[in-house]
């Protein structure tokens, strides 16, 4: 497939770009500073933009078959980040009439898991109280993104860990899994992946987790 990665410097992103490569996609990364992208290979083409102009960015998913979204959660210092940044991808995608987009958000923006039990409900407020900025930004970015054309899908991981791809790991559309405290950046850019041409997760939430 012909896929275009925005975020592709962070720590999900450069996954994306990497496992994407390494099954012998096409793949766009789209960067601010192409010396933060530490990914090289066959089939890559490295897009410089800062995202502030959504024709300027429109060659970047001209003619793609996807695009995934590594402009998620952020720390407290830039929030609104994430709305700001994938609005500008929205309208450069609507603009070339590219449909399949697949973003990353976090799990306390999505419902609720069944089975938690009295520590995950208290782990989980105390920590969107704490981010609770960063995730007002990411409620928005999603609405966006779900009153857009495309055909979209969110997914929401838990804590980020550096960890190998493993494939292991559980998968909740429109909900959350249980007890899920965690989960590796290269499972998540293996997840997102994985649903690229998946209908079931389409204008869908799925919750991710070990």
């Amino acid at each position: 497939m012909k896929l275009t990665v925005f975020g592709a410097t962070g720590g999900v992103g450069q996954e994306i770009v990497r496992q994407a490569l390494g099954a012998g996609h096409q793949v766009t990364a789209v960067v601010r500073d192409p010396a933060r992208l530490t990914v090289t290979g066959p089939g890559l083409d490295v897009f410089r933009a800062d995202l502030a102009d959504a024709e300027a960015v429109r060659p970047a998913v001209a003619g793609r078959d996807a695009v995934l979204s590594g402009l998620g959660a952020r720390s407290r210092g830039h929030a609104g980040d994430a709305t700001r940044l994938t609005r500008t991808v929205l309208g450069a995608m609507e603009a070339e009439e590219v449909r399949r987009l697949l973003a990353i958000s976090a799990a306390p923006i999505g419902p609720v898991p069944e089975g938690d039990g009295a520590l995950d409900r208290v782990a989980r407020g105390v920590v969107s109280g704490i981010f609770k900025d960063v995730y007002a930004d990411l409620r928005t970015m999603e609405a966006e993104i779900a009153r857009s054309s495309t055909d979209w899908t969110v997914v929401r991981p838990p804590r980020l860990l550096n960890r190998p791809v493993s494939g292991v790991y559980r998968a909740v559309v429109g909900g959350t899994p249980p007890k899920g405290r965690s989960l590796g950046r290269a499972d998540v850019a293996h997840a997102m992946l994985g649903m690229v041409d998946d209908a079931a997760t389409v204008k869908q939430g799925v919750g991710l987790a070990y």
